[in-house]
């Protein structure tokens, strides 16, 4: 056990949090670009882009 001990003193600390923010950061970055992907997929599709249309011609079409 004593050797095993010795072995992770000499490759350092392991409750050294330097970077983890960066990380952090980093992850919710990609994150966000992944549903923003997705999202545009979604909207870009031909099903939602007829709902759409039709919505948008309806609501122009009907008068008060």
């Amino acid at each position: 056990m004593n050797l095993l001990t010795n072995a992770f003193e000499r490759l350092g600390r392991f409750d050294n949090d330097e970077g983890t923010t960066t990380i952090e950061y980093a992850m919710a970055a990609l994150a966000a670009a992944a549903l923003a992907g997705v999202l545009y997929m979604i909207v870009t599709s031909p099903t939602v882009h007829d709902a759409l249309q039709g919505i948008i011609t309806n609501a122009l079409s009907n008068t008060p």
